[in-house]
């Protein structure tokens, strides 16, 4: 298929725009995507350096689609000041920092762009051949002290330079980028001109979804051995549509620590499933099909809420879905009840999360059901997860699980 980047999701602003379009036939395709967690000044760990000024970042990126020709999505929705963008270019990965075949971005034909707080913006289309799972690194130079907008678990490693070393977006040497970061800064999607026929999944959640794998029982770290490997859920569902001759793309919209009907219990986790739906789905470039799979941090993390709170912002989600013409395809719950990590052990928690999931499996709003909890319990005590398919905090599932959940998808669902 063709590949453009190009981005108007909800709330995108384009500074300068275009007069290219996809072309005859032709619509734009989210290929890769971000969802916008946090700002990049406030970090746990991995952090990108507080506000430096005159430096560059290198952001990795893996498509899921392949293309001809691919437009950027820059964001700057958590800024409180406007962003100055004075360059960025699109290059193949060779390994590190180190990339080849660099290729200009424009904005309405300018190298600069400034993004306003609260805005995103998308580049003109850029003539680049793209191949679905080969990493493509977007370099940008910051000339001003910036704080940017960032995804908070990115799980792939990209760089950046020092404060005060310019602009290093054209160098195919990795040299100057010394400063790693698993967050994703800036760069919120990468568009594919694809035929129309070509529609995109959007898998929306939690940290479930954004793919977090725990380092210990208490969860506190991520597995660093993870970074840069891809095994998410939503890649290993890519991986089965891909053998299945599915030419549809799965993007993740998942944020660690997210949840339905509440704001972020920290910094990081992004706003509430209500509020980030119209940008982070919705506003997804070609999006056709939503799975959403999401609610255990609403009951789990202190002080948490129940169940009916959870089935009414599950099912108010769902219906703006469908106002938009999409799919939906809603999630079980996994077990969480052996896990000491945030109180979602709580017995109170379990027995809210067995009655959202009663509901789930009843309802008949959504336009079908994925039981990932059935296959992803424990068999010796369903209100855990299985041992062998999890972490060791027994709530985020382990490269295994994850590929277990993909094999609940029922690729019909998703095939036309």
């Amino acid at each position: 298929m063709a590949a453009v980047l190009a981005t108007a999701g909800v709330g995108v602003v384009q500074a300068h725009p275009s007069d290219r379009g996809p072309g005859v036939g032709a619509h734009w395709v989210a290929g890769w995507m971000a969802a916008p967690s946090n700002r990049g000044d406030i970090s746990l760990e991995n952090p990108i350096p507080s506000a430096p000024a005159d430096h560059t970042l290198r952001v990795m990126t893996t498509p899921h689609l392949s293309g001809s020709v691919e437009r950027v999505r820059l964001t700057n929705r958590f800024g409180a000041k406007p962003i100055r963008i004075g360059g960025v270019t699109v290059s193949r990965r060779v390994r590190g920092a180190q990339v080849k075949r660099i290729v200009p971005v424009t904005f309405g034909g300018s190298d600069s762009v400034s993004i306003a707080p609260g805005a995103d913006v998308a580049s003109d289309p850029v003539d680049v051949d793209v191949t679905a799972w080969r990493s493509l690194a977007v370099s940008v130079f910051l000339p001003d002290a910036t704080v940017p907008t960032v995804h908070y678990v990115g799980n792939a490693t990209s760089f950046a330079t020092v404060a005060g070393s310019g602009d290093h977006s054209r160098d195919t040497s990795g040299a100057a980028f010394t400063v790693p970061t698993d967050q994703v800064p800036l760069v919120s999607g990468i568009d594919f001109a694809a035929t129309t026929s070509v529609t995109s999944v959007v898998a929306v959640g939690d940290s479930i979804t954004d793919g977090f794998m725990a380092a210990q029982y208490l969860g506190l770290t991520e597995d660093r051995s993870v970074i840069d490997t891809n095994v998410r859920y939503p890649d290993f569902l890519q991986r089965r549509l891909d053998r299945a001759g599915i030419d549809r793309p799965v993007l993740n919209a998942g944020i660690s620590g997210n949840r339905v009907t509440l704001g972020p219990a920290i910094f990081a986790y992004g706003p509430s499933l209500m509020d980030r739906v119209a940008d982070d789905v919705i506003g997804v470039p070609g999006v056709r099909d939503v799975i959403l799979l999401e609610g255990i941090n609403d009951l789990g993390i202190p002080p948490g809420t129940d169940a009916a709170t959870v089935i009414d912002g599950l099912r108010k989600v769902i219906l703006r879905l469908h106002a938009a013409g999409l799919r939906v395809h809603l999630g079980t719950l996994l077990p969480a009840a052996t896990s000491l990590s945030d109180g979602w052990s709580t017995p109170a928690a379990n027995g809210q999360r067995l009655v959202v999931n009663a509901w789930i499996r009843r309802q008949h709003l959504s336009d079908s059901v994925i039981d990932f909890e059935s296959a992803m319990r424990d068999p010796h005590d369903p209100n855990g997860l299985n041992p062998r398919l999890s972490g060791p905090d027994l709530l985020h599932p382990n490269a295994a699980g994850y590929s277990t959940m993909a094999a609940q998808v029922d690729l019909a669902t998703l095939a036309s």
